[in-house]
């Protein structure tokens, strides 16, 4: 399936923005070069690291994104590093018993038009790094940590670390919840800790009994927490995230390494099918969760933000990386079809900001109100929420982002 299949979203080179800066190598960032590329527009991708990779381990891509990175020819690649699951299924933290039932697999493509994937984030990296360096060899810059940018009625230079500097017509600031670029555009943000400490874990399946794991996304919704995983890597290893409430924590960081005995500790008493898969972690991780307000704007003159630069949300909807998608193929379309009216980048970036502000904005407060719902297992009226959630989910995953007027104007 061609990206930008009909001929009303045909993007010509821009006549004054034809060079994108993107400030970022993370899923969004490369997703938006990809998009950008397949339009016509030559990017320059500014990673502060000295070679790619990707913190974390699990990524979950339902219908909504699976759409674009089709368009984007990925269908394959992804297939091949991917696992579908055939159901997302509530269980209860102590019994096991199964609570609510979603059907994924085929029945995502039939009703939504793609497939639902879970995928290592390394995996799910490389391909769209790999996609990129194809599509456009020595478009990402590595040892590049962006510390300013100055701009202009003509276009944007961007400052690095280590001197250098590059110029362009358009940055967009696709480097995450500690983002350089927001912080010279709007200062610094006002993160509050949600009370959740998280742990994540990849066990290899060989490590467990065999079937230990069903075929599905499974979230153990408990007792002031809750408990999730899933296959990733063609199903060679079992992602695993634990959310628990917490009094207080300071790091907000996907690297901090905590020890097995604390993580069971903390789940202490629940099913033992979860103690299995603990204790067969080699090692896991620790962090604090925050929670941000939807930002005013995002962006300002030739200079935007995407993905967690200006909607970091709680991982409790499964769309943050889905959202960066979204955002990247709105922000390729607003510019790619800005060239052809009036060649004014802010004028794009405002349109592109107009789109996305209000369903970004719906998914952070979703996210934030699953806290509550995941983590009171036993509330009388839990069938009201779960039928809710599945409305929710049905919101998300029938979004065709492809069927925007890219034109439209204002914030």
């Amino acid at each position: 399936m061609p990206f930008f299949a009909s001929s009303r979203n045909i993007g010509a080179m821009m006549k004054n923005t034809n060079t994108v800066i993107i400030a970022g190598a993370g899923l969004g960032g490369l997703t938006l070069a990809l998009c950008l590329v397949r339009a016509g527009f030559t990017v320059k991708v500014l990673e502060q690291a000295a070679a790619l990779g990707e913190v974390g381990a699990g990524v979950q891509i339902s219908a909504n994104g699976a759409r674009v990175l089709y368009h984007l020819g990925l269908a394959e690649e992804l297939n091949a590093v991917g696992f579908t699951p055939e159901a997302g299924q509530m269980r209860h933290w102590q019994t096991g018993e199964t609570l609510s039932s979603r059907p994924l697999g085929k029945e995502s493509e039939e009703k939504f038009g793609f497939p639902y994937f879970h995928l290592h984030r390394a995996d799910f990296h490389r391909v769209l790094a790999d996609a990129l360096t194809a599509a456009a060899p020595g478009s990402i810059y590595l040892d590049s940590k962006v510390t300013g940018f100055d701009q202009s009625e003509d276009g944007v230079t961007v400052t690095l670390e280590n001197g250098e500097s590059h110029a362009g017509d358009v940055l967009v600031g696709c480097d995450g919840i500690h983002s350089t670029v927001r912080g010279q555009l709007f200062g610094p943000d006002a993160p509050r800790f949600t009370g959740c400490v998280a742990w994540r874990a990849t066990v290899p399946v060989e490590a467990l009994p065999p079937d230990h794991v069903r075929p599905v996304a499974s979230n153990w919704i408990g007792l002031g927490g809750h408990f999730v995983h899933y296959y990733v890597r063609s199903g060679e290893l079992v992602n695993c995230v634990g959310i628990m409430e917490q009094d207080e924590w300071q790091a907000e960081s996907w690297s901090n390494e905590g020890a097995k005995g604390e993580f069971l500790k903390d789940f202490a008493g629940w099913h033992e099918n979860l103690q299995i898969l603990m204790r067969a972690a080699e090692s896991c991780f620790r962090w604090g969760l925050f929670d941000r307000d939807p930002m005013d704007r995002w962006s300002d003159g030739r200079v935007t933000l995407l993905g967690d630069a200006c909607h970091p949300m709680l991982p409790f909807m499964a769309q943050g990386a889905v959202m960066a998608i979204e955002d990247a193929y709105t922000l390729a379309q607003c510019l790619a079809q800005n060239s052809e009216q009036d060649a004014d980048p802010a004028a794009a970036l405002l349109s592109y900001e107009g789109l996305r502000k209000e369903r970004t904005a719906t998914v952070q407060q979703m996210s934030r109100d699953n806290i509550q719902f995941f983590h009171h297992a036993d509330i009388p009226n839990l069938e009201e929420r779960m039928s809710r959630h599945r409305e929710a989910h049905l919101w998300l995953y029938s979004f065709d982002v492809t069927q925007q007027d890219f034109i439209s104007r204002g914030s």
